[in-house]
């Protein structure tokens, strides 16, 4: 097990920055989620702590130990890819043990390594078998075993659950949490997806942009996201977000209705608030529907079911927001409802900075 530090880390490919000045320490044992969009520089980063990339500035270290100028092969990490990377001439004994083959360990070495990592991913049985004989999911468990059988300080994943289908996906993000709990091993996980961010990591780095937005846990930075980026990067259906006024009382004002209310702001605005403009956030399952003739009206445009409940798009005058809920009542297009949003649901965002107000 490792740690991984990485301080004022830059790069720059020469038509702009993809990194700026990251700051970030993973710590021993840690499972740490790389997560953001395409282009934000997640997979750049991996890619210099595996040692695939140089940084353009800052300095790397594994363990105390400054690796900028190490040579991949000598940081002892092991990386998981998108692609499995498996080679199709050999069998699935042949892929996990390549490694330790070049390493030159004693033969019974090897497949002592080689088969008790094929008990932990359910492979014994497919060891004599070639990659074109495998299905996707059983790819990447050999990319993982052979990634384990290194023992390595740490595990890089580059996005590899992208080439699975959903069910594959939900599985494979069992076995890897579960792998990682009986190794202990440190884990750094690039991923778009926040549904594998949210069930796997213990921490979230959240980044855009080339920079970091936010680092906790899941279950933070869906309850307290530090700016409209987090908040709306996180959940599904994602938070909706309207333009309101905040009045001296606490009221939140949307298209001339009291939404929602809040504490009164203890002290001045904070700059680019002191209109009462605010980005008023509220995640769809946190917004109920009132009994009849109660709460703010809202029109019906579109109700998706979903098995578990129902995803229901409303119009609150020229703006729209979500809903989910689990309320079984008969709803049909056209409808005017109630909504009620209950205290410690509005989340207020400055509208100049997208920065978390309240």
């Amino acid at each position: 097990m490792a740690t991984i530090t990485l301080s004022n880390v830059s790069k720059d490919y020469g038509g702009g920055p993809v990194l700026r000045g990251i700051d970030l320490e993973i710590r021993e044992g840690e499972f740490v989620a790389l997560m953001g969009p395409s282009g934000c520089g997640k997979s750049t980063l991996l890619r210099l702590i595996a040692g695939l990339e140089e940084p353009g500035g800052g300095q790397i270290h594994i363990d105390g130990r400054l690796v900028n100028d190490v040579a991949p092969k000598d940081r002892d990490l092991a990386m998981v890819f998108q692609s499995y990377a498996l080679y199709p001439h050999m069998t699935v004994r042949e892929n996990m043990s390549f490694a330790l083959k070049q390493r030159r360990l004693p033969p019974a070495e090897i497949k002592a390594a080689v088969e008790a990592a094929a008990v932990k991913l359910g492979l014994t049985n497919l060891l004599e078998r070639k990659p074109k004989a495998l299905s996707g999911g059983q790819r990447q468990r050999v990319a993982m075993g052979r990634a384990i059988v290194r023992n390595p300080k740490a595990f890089l994943f580059d996005e590899p659950l992208s080439n699975l289908d959903a069910r594959l996906r939900e599985q494979m993000r069992y076995e890897i949490r579960k792998l990682h709990r009986e190794l202990g091993a440190t884990s750094v996980y690039v991923t778009h997806d926040q549904v594998e961010a949210m069930t796997m990591a213990d921490r979230i780095v959240a980044l855009n942009d080339g920079t970091i937005q936010q680092v906790g846990s899941p279950q933070d930075l869906y309850d307290n996201p530090a700016n409209l980026f987090v908040a709306g990067f996180l959940g599904s259906p994602p938070m909706n977000f309207l333009d309101a006024t905040l009045a001296p009382d606490g009221a939140l004002v949307v298209e001339g209705q009291t939404l929602a209310r809040v504490s009164p702001p203890a002290g001045p605005p904070p700059t680019g608030v002191a209109s009462g403009a605010v980005i008023l956030g509220l995640r769809p399952e946190r917004v109920a529907l009132a009994a009849s003739g109660e709460g703010v009206p809202a029109r019906v445009d579109v109700v998706e079911p979903t098995g578990t409940g129902r995803v229901i798009h409303l119009g609150l005058g020229a703006q729209r927001l979500k809903l989910f809920i689990m309320d079984t009542r008969p709803l049909a297009v056209g409808e005017t409802v109630g909504l009620i949003v209950p205290p410690g649901a509005p989340l207020l965002f400055d509208p100049a900075t997208g920065t978390r107000v309240g």
